[in-house]
């Protein structure tokens, strides 16, 4: 089974909605069993309803799990909602234990436990390891399938305990060893397990130094640290650096395409769950705040202009030229605003390198400025022919390029210090500092020296 590019998947969407029309229920099942269950998630998303669970009931039991874990939020309630107790028992206990914790917030209380049931001693305790840690921490995001080893073990011995497991946890790609108390020592390379003597013992081999992650450690440093390090899986320890668990590539990968999501989403006041085809009035009522926000600052924007009707009245001008100061500022302010956002997200702009940040930022904002203040100031010019109203489209432009990066270093430290997302709240009041500053840098000097 190979992936599909977004060409086979718009033209198997293509295919199933065919088959729907026709009534094909054979056909759509066949269709279904060739793809992969994060495509066939991929598809199910792309449906409307009526459609999609119909599509749903020919999915192979043994994949409904994987497919849940693939959905957003939004759909994989819809999905939930259509099966019974014994449906999700047998969609869902197939999975892995990190997996398991992720889906049963979601799942009704009776389906819990009858999974907590039918699962072994030793994997209802992985279970509760994992749900015992926030789901967006390094504990939540585990993995308690792991291998261990001891130092002074042959490698011979550990190549037969190998062979006689007969698979591998996936993405395996070392083993932590670990002392008599379980706390971590280092990790065995199965690369150095394979070349090397197997008369040798693992402490004689193994690395000592191992990147591991404290339980509590947030996704967004887990996935900076994979990032950063190439890592392809990573031990988890608790406060007494006792091995938990383990965090895996394909996990992170999850993470971070999540954060790119929100990151996307949040700049229009969506959230990244939110189901294409969700009913009108829960789309309304969870835009519509955003849209009230919006309006707020769009009365502020107008108020400003408002204190300056006689200037404008008497200059007609100022009405065309003003939206351009507003506009500049605001693309510039998004500019350091994003690079800012993305700092803090990353982990390179802290408190301690702020000050250099900002006074970066401000020397971009006035240089631009200047650049693009001589280039408006001419243009107003010749357009209206008249100098000093370009001289004082000029300096407002200035005054707002510079205000814009002031603003956009500032206000995702001052949103951050209070518990608000910058991608979330950082556009709209950009937006509302750069429209009223240039309008009133603008106008107000208008009034001051033309009118």
């Amino acid at each position: 089974m190979t992936s599909e590019t977004p060409e086979e998947q718009v033209d198997h969407l293509e295919a199933v909605v065919d088959a729907l029309d026709r009534t094909a229920h054979d056909e759509i099942r066949e269709l279904v069993a060739e793809l992969h269950p994060a495509d066939i998630a991929d598809l199910v998303e792309a449906l409307p309803p009526e459609q999609r669970f119909k599509v749903w009931s020919k999915v192979a039991p043994e994949n409904m799990g994987e497919i849940l874990l693939e959905v957003s939020d939004g759909v994989r309630a819809d999905l939930i909602s259509k099966l019974d107790s014994p449906q999700l028992v047998t969609a869902v206990r197939g999975l892995d234990t990190d997996d398991i914790a992720d889906l049963l917030p979601e799942l009704p209380d009776e389906v819990t436990a009858e999974i907590m049931f039918v699962m072994d001693r030793a994997s209802r305790e992985q279970l509760h390891t994992v749900l015992s840690y926030p789901e967006d921490t390094a504990g939540g995001l585990m993995n308690v399938d792991t291998i261990t080893v001891r130092e002074n073990l042959p490698l011979a011995a550990i190549i037969r305990y190998l062979r006689r497991r007969g698979e591998l946890p996936e993405y395996t790609n070392r083993l932590f060893v670990i002392d008599h108390d379980g706390r971590l020592t280092g990790s065995l390379l199965l690369s150095d397990l394979l070349i090397n003597e197997d008369t040798r013992r693992v402490g004689e081999i193994m690395e000592r130094e191992t990147f591991s992650f404290d339980a509590m450690a947030t996704n967004a440093d887990v996935a900076s640290a994979f990032e950063k390090y190439d890592l392809i899986t990573a031990p988890v320890l608790d406060e007494e650096k006792r091995l938990l668990g383990r965090i895996t590539v394909d996990d992170v990968v999850d993470v971070i395409r999540d954060e790119a999501d929100h990151s996307v989403m949040a700049r229009a006041g969506l959230s990244e769950e939110e189901d294409i085809f969700a009913p009108v009035a829960q789309s309304t009522r969870g835009r519509a705040v955003w849209l009230g926000v919006n309006l707020i600052t769009a009365f502020i924007a107008s108020w400003a202009i408002g204190q300056f009707q006689e200037t404008i009245g008497q200059l007609v001008a100022l009405a065309v030229l003003m939206p351009i100061v507003a506009s500049m500022g605001g693309n510039a302010g998004t500019q350091t605003l994003t690079i800012v956002i993305r700092g803090l997200a990353m982990g390179t702009i802290t408190s301690s390198n702020a000050r250099r940040v900002l006074r970066k930022e401000l020397l971009v904002g006035g240089l631009n400025g200047l650049i693009w203040a001589a280039v408006v100031a001419l243009v107003a010019t010749l357009w209206f022919h008249d100098y000093h109203l370009g001289l004082i489209i000029a300096v407002a432009m200035i005054i707002n390029l510079v205000f814009s990066a002031l603003s956009g270093v500032l206000l995702p430290f001052v949103f951050r210090r209070f518990g608000i997302d910058p991608a979330l709240a950082g556009g709209v009041a950009l937006t509302t500092v750069t429209d009223v500053v240039g309008f009133v840098a603008f106008l107000g000097l208008a009034a001051i020296f033309l009118v």
